[in-house]
């Protein structure tokens, strides 16, 4: 399941994703990005991942055509979770993201505000 947050605004957007995603609810998504990135020229997103979530082969790789497509839309990507596979995924990917123009950074859940409050500084 994937749930935007009340505090999305402007700009910046947040979701919590829990459980399996499905192709479907990633298309629903991907669908809501487009829709925000088309009236913001950098959008930053803070996601908070439950315990289990999980992409079908389907709706991941519907995540990367997207993302390889709208990578420039991006400002910063805050991921709440305390899944230590995820923390390590992100200090692996955040030089690389940089490379074009995206700021990564993991937070635990107890540190959600801060991870808001990171990703709506300018």
């Amino acid at each position: 399941m994937i749930r935007e947050l009340p505090q999305s605004e402007g700009a910046n957007l947040a979701f919590e994703i829990m459980g399996k995603v499905t192709a479907e609810e990633e298309v629903a998504w991907l669908a809501k990005f487009d829709e925000h990135t088309w009236n913001h020229e950098k959008t930053s997103v803070m996601v908070i991942l439950g315990e289990n979530t999980s992409w079908g082969t389907k709706a991941g790789y519907e995540d990367i055509k997207w993302l390889i497509r709208n990578f420039k839309k991006f400002d910063k990507l805050a991921i709440v979770t305390d899944s230590t596979v995820w923390k390590w995924l992100i200090a692996i990917d955040s030089p690389f993201a940089k490379l074009v123009g995206i700021t990564e950074k993991h937070f635990e859940p107890t540190e959600a505000k801060e991870a808001w409050d990171w990703i709506t500084d300018d």
